[in-house]
């Protein structure tokens, strides 16, 4: 795991609680807060595992080569 995978868990995970908070508060701009933290975690955490798997590919072509 990379760190933009991390970060974008932990941003989901914010995301997702504030939408609780804002449903039990009846803070509808809170939970609408959250749906957009939420969906900018999951862009960063896919984004974080595209480039991993763009470096493993690198990474095997390499060892390939070397062979």
């Amino acid at each position: 795991m990379n760190r933009d995978e991390l970060k974008g868990k932990t941003e989901t995970a914010k995301g997702k609680l504030k939408q609780a908070v804002g449903d039990l508060t009846d803070d509808p701009a809170l939970h609408d807060e959250g749906v957009a933290d939420e969906v900018a975690g999951r862009t960063q955490d896919a984004f974080g595992r595209a480039k991993r798997k763009v470096g493993e590919a690198v990474e095997h072509v390499g060892k390939t080569i070397k062979r």
